[in-house]
Parts: structure tokens; C-alpha cells; sequence
């Protein structure tokens, strides 16, 4: 991937056929139809990696509804994709977000990233999950010495936490999946909450209340008011219980699980048509309101959608056909199957 990703072009334009704001799976999956159709693609996002939310948020979570997959991980599958997607040379540009969009007299459109990227492309698809997002803190003083070191706010390798002391703090089901996946490589796990009442999945709360109960994992009800440390490094965390106690709780890794901070960021100001923070589309070429701008997966909404990385494959693939329509304005567009397509197979590169 290392050679595909751009990190440092600025003031020249770039030219291609679609820039794909976001690449997360379904902007993966993008790349490769696209790609089928002769179209080259780059792809922005504001995080450190490719990916989105399944490489930043839960790289080693399971994933059972991928079509022909009964079991991936969040990271698997991100490492797959790459694969499909690598034959169509996809270029990436990370740590930038998609800043300004304006139309050039050509009539294709200008985008600039954060960063000062510039992009000359007659297609825009918009594929960033449910937006710009970030995780969020809890309100703690110093927080941001640790952060990065001793508290993390995604699990990105299980056995980087091995032997650790690892305080889990959260009522929701991150909280209690990793509650339940850390506990028997940890050498101690403490989840703490502000109350005795949890939004995980009900087996989840179950099974972690059966841990507590055979002293497996600790359950500690009340907030967490302080940090104690030094250069980076956690000892311990300071509770108020519910009635008003204040307690410590050794800790080596503190894991706050408080949801994430959605944002569209400055896509809200590129006069799309919006539903409750999520763009409208068609749901035959999942257009947006205005034409050679795309929206697919989690961040568009339409009549029936569900949020499913599945239903954003399939809306990549209707995207691409329309896509192809503004690229290639004077070539005929054939729809061909990979299994018969000796064209498909040599772009491929099987044949």
C-alpha cells in the first residue's frame, strides 16, 4: 500500500476520473468497480490509514455478514479489499480531509483537501461512513498526556495488551466486547460504569456479569474523576462511586468507550441535500441532488436503506455505471461479467 499513498503534492491538480472522499470499505469496493469500467480513482480520508472504521475502531472485531465470508475481521476485511482493489492502482492521500469543492468552466469539479491537495476530476463519490468522526474523551484533566500511550480509544492489537491492567470504561457494546475479548490475556480487567445499567447487546451483559461473578472481571459502578501517572505512563485511575467515595483502581491501560463524535465537516457546505446530517441519493445511480456527486454507504439515506457494509458494495457498483456516464461521455458503456470477460480478466490481471 505504501507506494499508493501521496502525501505531500500540493498547489499542482491532480487529474483523474473520481476522487472518493473516504476509504473505508465501501470506498475500497468502489475502486474496484470503477476500476472495471477503465476509471481511476484517488481516495482521501482524514485518519492515519485505510480503512475507516473498521481498521480505527474494530480491526479485530468479528464481521459474519460479508456475502461469502462467514467470519472476517474488521482489519481482514479492509486487507482483502486492497487486494481486489490493487490491480486498478488506487493512490491515496490520508491525513487530509476533504475541504473546499467548486466547478471549473470545464465543467468538472475542483476539490481541495485540508492539506492543500488539489483535485481536478468530473466525479466526486462521497463514501465517508457516517462522516468525519471522533472519539469521545471523557472530560479529564491531563487526559491528552496519556492518549496514544496508556489510554486508547480503539484496540488495534489485542496482544499489545497482554499481562496489562486494563480499566474499560463504558456502558455500551464496545465497552462489553472488549470486556469480554480482553479478559483472559489481561492480567487484571476492571470495567467501570456510571451505573448498574448497560446498552450492550443483553447475552454480552450477561456473559460479563458472569465473570464478575466468578471474580474473573471487576465491576466497578461510579465515574472516573482523575488520572494518575507520570511521562505518559498510568498507575492508577480515582473513581467517585455513586455515593460520593473516591477510590483507586491500579490501572496500565485505560480504555474509554463513550461513542464516537459524528461530523459531516465542510461537505455540510457543498449544497448538498441533507436528511438528519446524511446526504439524499436516488437509489438508482445514488446520486446526490447535484449531478457527478455521489454519495454511498453508512453517510446517504434514502427510503429503506440499511446501514450494512453489503448494501454500500452494492450501491458502488450502480454508482460506478453513472460515474462512467461523466468520464467517458462519447464511449458506450457495456456491461460485462468478470466470469466471461477476457477484457475484465486482463484488467484484472488473472489471464
Amino acid at each position: 500500500m505504501d507506494e499508493n499513498v501521496i502525501a505531500f503534492e500540493k498547489n499542482q491538480p491532480i487529474e483523474t476520473d473520481i476522487v472518493i472522499v473516504g476509504a473505508g470499505p465501501v470506498g475500497l469496493f468502489a475502486v474496484f468497480e470503477a476500476g472495471l469500467l477503465g476509471l481511476n480513482c484517488h481516495l482521501i480520508d482524514n485518519l492515519d490509514k485505510v480503512g475507516g472504521q473498521c481498521a480505527e475502531l474494530y480491526p479485530e472485531k468479528p464481521i459474519y455478514d460479508i456475502p461469502a465470508l462467514p467470519y472476517c475481521t474488521g482489519q481482514g476485511l479492509v486487507d482483502e479489499l486492497m487486494k481486489q482493489a490493487d490491480p486498478f492502482k488506487p493512490a491515496f492521500h490520508l491525513n487530509q480531509q476533504a475541504d473546499s469543492l467548486s466547478k471549473l468552466e470545464d465543467g468538472r469539479w475542483r476539490l481541495e483537501t485540508s492539506t492543500g491537495t488539489v483535485f481536478h476530476a468530473p466525479v466526486i463519490v462521497i463514501a465517508a461512513g457516517a462522516g468525519s468522526f471522533v472519539p469521545r474523551r471523557p472530560p479529564l484533566e491531563n487526559i491528552e498526556e496519556y492518549e496514544g500511550s496508556s489510554i486508547l480509544y480503539a484496540v488495534r492489537k489485542m496482544e499489545a495488551l497482554r499481562d496489562k491492567k486494563i480499566v474499560i470504561a463504558g456502558g455500551g457494546d464496545s465497552a462489553l466486547d472488549w470486556t469480554l475479548n480482553l479478559h483472559p490475556l489481561a492480567s487484571q480487567v476492571t470495567l467501570v460504569h456510571r451505573r448498574d445499567q448497560f446498552r450492550a447487546a443483553p447475552d454480552s451483559v450477561d456473559k460479563m456479569r458472569q465473570l464478575v461473578a466468578n471474580d474473573e472481571v471487576d465491576l466497578q459502578i461510579g465515574q472516573i474523576k482523575e488520572l494518575k501517572g507520570e511521562g505518559g505512563q498510568l498507575e492508577a485511575i480515582q473513581i467517585k462511586s455513586s455515593d460520593g467515595e473516591l477510590y483507586e483502581v491500579p490501572c496500565d491501560v485505560l480504555l474509554p468507550f463513550f461513542g464516537l463524535k459524528m461530523e459531516l465537516g465542510p461537505i455540510a457546505e457543498w449544497g448538498l441535500n441533507l436528511d438528519r446530517d446524511l446526504i439524499t441519493v436516488d437509489t438508482e445511480k445514488f446520486e446526490t441532488s447535484v449531478p457527478g456527486i455521489f454519495a454511498i454507504g453508512d453517510i446517504n439515506y434514502y427510503p429503506g436503506k440499511l446501514k450494512l457494509i453489503l448494501s454500500g458494495f452494492h450501491e458502488a457498483a450502480l454508482m460506478a455505471q453513472q460515474a462512467f456516464r461523466y468520464c467517458r461521455p462519447d464511449e458506450k458503456l457495456v456491461f460485462r461479467y468478470t466470469t466471461s470477460s477476457t477484457d475484465l480478466q486482463k484488467k484484472l490481471g488473472v489471464i
